[in-house]
């Protein structure tokens, strides 16, 4: 059976705050908001992970097919949402996956998308997928660092020019690049489609065209009432890919995967987390124009 949607990264255990002592911990990771997405949205996910023991995997399990890699603890980060911003502690990072851990059986997937958190996702991921899957990735993972504390900051991704050659597209937030969209342009001499998001601001697709011209479209915003961002930007790189893989159109799928994270930011987790259906309608009732 063709594999809709292979999302691949360490799954981890969030605590509401930095004490690594707290006992309360909620499913978290790029790879559960992706699977949990795709799935609301229609699509049949898989998902290539590294967990422990020490979680619970059966939320995810309910809405993909899991292939959990053992690791001795489970990744577990902490989320912080300030007025300057988030701050995130990590604690316990998964050991890595690579090109070797992938089942044959999951290497045609109509999407590949990389969601790697604590530098696990390995840069011979990238190249071991044929021409017809559409191969993303979610960098965060790979432009951070943490302190003896835990204390998480943004830091140069090294293996940028291993990894990028190999993808179809690149997501990530102005967070992710700390505002510095000088970033955006290295980006794109490697890959031809970059999509920044920012937070309550929209998104913006960097297109690269085959005589190097850029095109740069704003997309914007849904209102949303907000009661729990985290996971947003994996609810948007899923959706858009989603989308982009049935359309073609990357404006469209930026579009697409706005409204789909703005409904997503309106209830807890994953719960808000919308239909195709009514994405479609919203996007029906509010037509917009490049």
């Amino acid at each position: 059976m063709t594999i809709d949607f292979l999302a691949i990264g360490t799954v981890t255990r969030d605590i509401a705050t930095a004490d690594p002592t707290t006992t309360e911990y909620v499913l978290g990771g790029t790879v559960s908001f992706a699977a949990v997405t795709a799935a609301r949205l229609g699509r049949r996910p898989v998902v290539l992970t590294r967990a422990g023991e020490d979680i619970d995997l059966s939320v995810l399990r309910d809405a993909a097919e899991v292939h959990a890699l053992p690791s001795e603890k489970t990744t577990t980060f902490a989320n912080l949402y300030t007025r300057d911003g988030r701050v995130q502690y990590c604690y316990t990072p998964s050991p890595p996956i690579g090109a070797e851990d992938i089942p044959e059986r999951l290497r045609a997937p109509h999407i590949a998308l990389l969601g790697p958190l604590v530098n696990e996702v390995l840069p011979d991921v990238a190249p071991s997928f044929g021409g017809e899957t559409i191969v993303a990735a979610v960098p965060q993972g790979w432009m951070r660092r943490w302190d003896g504390e835990g204390r998480v900051y943004p830091t140069q991704w090294r293996e940028m020019a291993r990894i990028l050659p190999h993808l179809d597209a690149l997501i990530l937030s102005i967070e992710d690049i700390d505002g510095d969209l000088g970033q955006v342009a290295t980006f794109l001499e490697y890959v031809s489609l970059v999509v920044l998001t920012a937070y309550r601001d929209g998104s913006t697709v960097y297109r690269r065209s085959p005589d190097s011209r850029v095109e740069i479209v704003p997309i914007p915003p849904r209102p949303a009432r907000e009661v729990d961002p985290t996971g947003a930007g994996d609810i948007f790189a899923t959706a858009f890919l989603l989308r982009l893989d049935e359309t073609g159109d990357p404006i469209d799928a930026a579009r697409y995967a706005n409204i789909t994270a703005s409904f997503g930011v309106e209830g807890q987790g994953v719960t808000g987390v919308p239909s195709h259906e009514t994405v479609l309608d919203y996007m029906s009732r509010h037509p917009w124009e490049r």
